[in-house]
């Protein structure tokens, strides 16, 4: 496939499999990656089966991982979300090691916090007035005396060679400290790179998820950001973001959310379907045009 001819992909989600669909791509024809796959720990999936024998997970993500470099642009970014078990915290660096270590550099760990207790005492200070400890965030009970609760999970930013120049004040913070503005040299405005630590918690839902494994939109938001927005592919302009296993649209929603262009891939048509609803939703809220019109090898 011309890069000329993915635009009936542009800003779809297309009914196939995350390998079939990478192998449809041009090489050198995507800016960003952002996923989270399936992490092989028995997660109850409509239509996948996630319970493979860990040396075929791991040679099945060796395979996309091989893929996804080769649509990468020369200076793309993959943002891959994964994580592992109580039982088995190795599981996402075995990943990372095994499937992906050759074939990418991995230029930022990021530790996506999802939730945190902070102590009162570890908060008073002459810009705060905190009366009480702070607990934000989603946090889910463990039955076991031998585990702690999960509130982390990683997002490895890989690159192809760990020289892409990222736009890390996109996601950047105000200092506390405003004297250190003009002070330091590399302070030239109120913001400050965030780090690589990222504290971003689920939106509370009190109804029942229909996809068992969703991650944040802005999530999504933070790693397209943080990568930097511009750039072009084969004629089209501006950013093209990829997700391979796009799920419910989290990605999707992110990209409508920047406009920038997204193409996802996903096997399951009750996701596509709820995707497609969040997508129309997030047009909507932009004032534009929920009437898309789907080429017949697109389910939506």
């Amino acid at each position: 496939m011309k890069a000329q001819d993915m635009k009936w992909m542009l800003n779809r989600i297309v009914r196939i499999d995350c390998i079939e669909g990478l192998r449809s791509l041009p090489a050198a024809s995507v800016d960003v990656i952002v996923t989270s796959p399936p992490y092989n720990i028995g997660v109850k999936y409509r239509t996948y089966d996630d319970r493979k024998a860990p040396e075929e997970y791991i040679a099945w993500m060796r395979e996309i991982a091989s893929e996804c470099r080769r649509v990468m642009k020369e200076d793309a970014s993959f943002f891959l979300n994964i994580g592992g078990t109580l039982s088995n915290p190795w599981f996402p660096m075995e990943i990372a090691l095994r499937s992906f270590r050759d074939q990418l550099q991995l230029q930022n760990l990021i530790h996506w916090i999802k939730s945190i207790a902070i102590p009162m005492e570890y908060m008073k200070s002459q810009y705060l007035e905190i009366r009480r400890d702070l607990m934000i965030g989603h946090y889910k009970p463990v039955n076991s005396e031998r585990y702690h609760h999960d509130a982390h999970e990683f997002i490895f930013h890989f690159t192809k060679y760990g020289d892409v120049k990222l736009k890390k004040l996109n996601i950047g913070v105000p200092y506390q400290d405003k004297s250190n503005v003009g002070r330091w040299k590399s302070a030239k405005s109120d913001l400050r790179d965030r780090g690589n630590v990222w504290f971003i918690p689920y939106d509370t839902i009190q109804t029942k998820r229909e996809h068992p494994a969703v991650f944040p939109v802005r999530l999504a938001e933070m790693c397209i950001l943080d990568h930097g927005k511009g750039g072009s592919d084969g004629g089209m302009t501006g950013l093209l973001v990829l997700d391979p296993f796009m799920g419910i649209g989290s990605t999707a929603v992110a990209c409508i959310n920047l406009d920038v262009n997204f193409i996802g891939f996903e096997i399951d048509e009750t996701y596509i379907r709820i995707a497609n609803e969040r997508i129309d939703e997030a047009l909507k809220e932009k004032g534009q045009n929920t009437q898309r019109s789907y080429p017949s090898s697109f389910i939506g």
